[in-house]
């Protein structure tokens, strides 16, 4: 659930390098829903490509933390 990934990197160093598929999913909904800035590796068909660029976390949003409050 995105929310729990939002808690995973609440105290991690930002910005987060991100290579894990279910992980930058999770990151994709946490920027749609505002509660992260990202950047996200283009979108590939090829489950088995290699070089897949990661995705990088650059900030939770004020949106995001008042979330954590909220539900922390």
């Amino acid at each position: 659930m995105p929310l729990d990934y939002l808690r995973k990197i609440e105290h991690a160093g930002l910005p987060l390098l991100v290579d894990d598929r279910s992980e930058i999913n999770s990151i994709a909904v946490l920027v749609a829903a505002g509660m992260v800035e990202a950047v996200l590796p283009p979108v590939s068909t090829d489950e088995n490509a290699e070089g897949r660029l990661p995705a990088v976390v650059k900030l939770i949003t004020p949106r995001g933390r008042a979330e954590l409050l909220l539900h922390g």
